[in-house]
């Protein structure tokens, strides 16, 4: 076949078929010696078809030639899935970046933020506590959630109130800190014999202004953004770790959650 029919039986332009012959992914079964077109195969056809499909999907090129090369189906189809993955992983991305710029677009400036400001007291809990990276945050999270559930099952730890999350300022601002996950107990009198990363302790009491998120973690930024913008403007701030209290939990399927969001601030007169 002619670069033209073959052009046609695929839908590849002729640049497009020199330019995959020049990275060797494509290359002609012939090359006619005396004028130099390029000349093919009916057989390369399907090879064309599935190289235009996985450039549709962004494949890279080095990659498709191992596809084109794979001696055997479940090879082939392992290394097409491993993107197809990337591509998803790429998508969620892209969904959450744009639920995030319409929060923006559609937040209440700090004016209108509803805040409580409130003083909690000294609270005896189970926690989980460890340095990371903030890179890991996603996965220490769902790892510390099931284990410190786990840890209250037993009747004298039994949780007092919903499961909260305290997170040093060094995790966002340096991307390595603190986070501690904790349920909260009556006491810490009946808890017995930890095992594994749960720890009992009586936390801190803090002085926080409050406010409540209600959405998914996409919308969590805007939150966090008004909250601080309202604690600065009425300079309340001081150093210390956010304090989250998850009131509800994503429940079938959905990504909605309820957060309360706690910020340190100093003592204010009642």
């Amino acid at each position: 076949m002619t670069i033209g029919d073959f052009s046609r039986a695929t839908r590849l332009s002729a640049k497009t078929l020199r330019f995959y012959h020049q990275v060797g992914l494509l290359e002609p079964a012939s090359i006619d010696p005396t004028n130099g077109y390029r000349l093919y195969d009916t057989d390369q056809i399907a090879d064309a078809q599935v190289v235009r499909q996985l450039r549709t999907l962004t494949v890279p090129v080095e990659t498709i030639r191992k596809v084109l090369l794979a001696s055997d189906i479940p090879t082939r189809n392992e290394l097409i899935s491993t993107h197809l993955e990337r591509l998803e992983s790429q998508l969620d991305a892209t969904r959450a970046a744009v639920t995030s710029l319409r929060g923006i677009l559609e937040a209440k400036p700090a004016a209108q933020l509803a805040v409580e400001h409130r003083s909690v007291p000294a609270t005896p809990a189970l926690v989980i506590r460890e340095t990371i990276d903030l890179e890991e945050l996603s996965e220490w999270y769902t790892g510390a959630v099931g284990e410190l559930t786990e840890s209250t099952r037993l009747p004298g730890r039994r949780p007092a109130g919903p499961r909260g999350g305290v997170w040093d300022t060094n995790l966002f601002l340096e991307e390595r800190g603190e986070a501690m996950l904790f349920f909260p107990v009556t006491s810490l009198d009946a808890v017995g014999t930890l095992t594994g990363r749960v720890q009992a302790e009586t936390l801190p009491a803090v002085d926080l202004a409050v406010t409540v998120h209600r959405g998914s973690d996409e919308t969590m930024a805007q939150a966090y953004g008004a909250l601080g913008a309202y604690v600065a403007e009425h300079e309340l701030g001081i150093d210390g770790p956010i304090r989250e209290t998850y009131l509800e939990e994503p429940v079938d399927g959905s990504s909605e959650s309820v957060t309360e969001i706690g910020w340190p601030i100093f003592r204010t007169a009642r």
